[in-house]
């Protein structure tokens, strides 16, 4: 598996780069998997591929200078802030259940939870159970793609599938501004459901989980 290393941009050449991946993937129909980490300056509202932005504060927006791009994947708007995002690219047929959509989520979020198991926090696949529609904001819903901490949702993923190949990306939480969030998506925020890294275990800093990525990646090769 190849592992690009963190790296810090816009939301649109984030977006940019993990839509190469994929198409680079498909073009030379690579059999290589790939995971990358990133972040994002400044922060950046994505959006889901089929999701309308009505229900945005754009004056908030232009308050904040916050950007706004539309991932290629589906689900509900986030604001990558204080977070790490990671992505993988591979094709379908290099997974042991490649062709559901089910088994792949899990499939790739073992990786995840075998890399926190090893900073001492264990997560959980999250259920279908709390899932409310209504909202716009993508962290206040759970399903059964997501990654949980006790029982509330700390790692959020959205996947796309391109003629046999998968792009799977999410947000790792590693704090965020209750108010803020609730000012650019006009909704309550629940802290009842989210969990960040700083509640969990302030002393985990950036560079340890992105160390415990690499050494992880690189053990599997």
């Amino acid at each position: 598996m190849k592992f690009i290393n963190f790296e810090t941009s816009t939301g649109l050449n984030n977006m940019k780069i993990d839509e190469e991946l994929l198409n680079n993937a498909i073009q030379t129909q690579s059999t290589e998997k790939i995971f990358r980490l990133y972040g994002w300056k400044p922060a950046c509202i994505s959006l889901g591929r089929n999701q309308d932005d009505k229900f945005i504060n754009k004056d908030i927006i232009k308050k904040y200078n916050i950007d706004v791009v539309r991932r290629l994947t589906g689900g509900r708007a986030l604001l990558h802030d204080k977070e790490i995002t990671y992505s993988f690219v591979a094709p379908a047929s290099s997974l042991k259940n490649g062709e559901s959509v089910i088994e792949s989520y899990k499939e790739i979020s073992q990786i995840l939870i075998d890399v926190f198991e090893k900073l001492g926090i264990k997560l959980t696949l999250g259920g279908e159970k709390g899932v409310h529609t209504k909202f716009d904001y993508c962290m206040l819903i759970s399903t059964g793609a997501d990654l949980c901490y006790e029982g509330k949702k700390f790692i959020g993923s959205a996947q796309c599938r391109k003629q046999g190949y998968i792009l799977q990306h999410g947000s790792i939480l590693l704090d965020y501004n209750k108010e803020l969030l609730e000012e650019l998506f006009n909704e309550k925020i629940s802290t009842d459901s989210i969990i960040s890294l700083k509640e969990i275990n302030p002393e985990i800093n950036v560079d340890n989980i992105i160390n415990c990525f690499n050494r992880y990646i690189s053990s599997l090769e």
